[in-house]
């Protein structure tokens, strides 16, 4: 083989490769995104904050309820959101905000789960497009990125499911 065709192929040859790489790591692996807006407060900022989405949990496979996802909006197209699962196909949610309108429950149709933002004044979720197809999920939110400071370990924290338990009943 002539030199002149050996290291310049060889060099594409391995750029092509590492590029293949990234995508495939990007698409099934981990993915770091920008978020922004007040429908996530107090769990992410409104600005200046990143976020790590394990791709491992996309299409639903594995979410439970409380957990953030990222996931394509239904009414915008190209758009996602972050918003956490208030409830998995089978279980009963209120149709509106607690203390707005009727009070009326719906189950989650199988193949869908019930998305809402923490900030419920400013979120546009399930209670404004109904109840969210699992293959719209892109993945879950493992951890956000605030680079304040120096010390790149400070940067990152986990994001956990935000729900607490109940309060134990006095015994009566």
């Amino acid at each position: 083989m002539p030199p002149l065709l050996g290291h310049p192929f060889r060099v594409l040859s391995l750029a092509i490769k590492a590029l293949a790489l990234g995508h495939m790591g990007a698409t099934y692996l981990y993915s770091v995104g920008f978020g922004w807006g007040p429908s996530m407060l107090p769990t992410f900022l409104v600005r200046d904050e990143c976020f790590v989405s394990d791709r491992w949990y996309r299409r639903g496979r594995g979410v439970r309820v409380g957990d953030c996802v990222v996931y394509s909006i239904p009414v915008e197209a190209g758009e996602e959101g972050i918003k956490r699962v208030l409830g998995l196909p089978g279980d009963y949610v209120l149709l509106n905000s607690p203390g707005v309108g009727s009070g009326n429950m719906i189950q989650v149709p199988k193949g869908h789960c019930y998305i809402v933002g923490d900030n419920l004044p400013w979120s546009r979720d399930s209670r404004d497009f109904g109840p969210l197809p699992m293959g719209l999920i892109k993945g879950k939110v493992v951890a956000k990125v605030s680079m304040k400071g120096l010390w790149p370990f400070d940067w990152f924290s986990r994001v956990e499911s935000g729900l607490q338990p109940p309060p134990d009943s006095p015994d009566t």
